[in-house]
């Protein structure tokens, strides 16, 4: 059972940076994709980004595109959520998933997640 702690969440005001960082337990990091989804108060998780086992492929949702990079350490068994020019409606519960299924953007091809990091973006 991996685990996944996510950290780098907080409160940062529109048009700042954060960083979030996902750290997994074990030794099978390197062999799966993994993703970023979120969840606002009152809204359904949504995705956010996503990248292939080796880096190689990385998906995001409109929403973030051209503002969130998502990469991965594998020596770490790390991977990054760096988000530029947050807007308040990027507010929002951040979650690190493991890939276990074929759809990079459906929750449900995920199977193990972290608990989530809160970010707030004030205007």
């Amino acid at each position: 059972q991996v685990q996944l702690v996510e950290s780098g969440g907080g409160l940062v005001q529109a048009g700042g940076s954060l960083r979030l960082s996902c750290a997994a337990s074990g030794r099978t990091f390197s062999t799966y994709g993994m993703g970023w989804f979120r969840q606002a108060p009152g809204k359904e998780r949504e995705f956010v980004a996503a990248i292939s086992w080796s880096g190689g492929s990385r998906y995001y949702a409109d929403s973030v595109k051209g503002r969130f990079t998502i990469s991965r350490n594998n020596a770490k068994n790390t991977v990054y959520l760096q988000m530029n020019s947050l807007k308040p409606e990027d507010t929002a519960v951040y979650y690190c998933a493991r890939r276990e299924g074929i759809d990079d953007r459906e929750a449900r091809s995920y199977g193990s997640w972290g608990q989530g990091t809160q970010v707030t973006v004030s205007s």
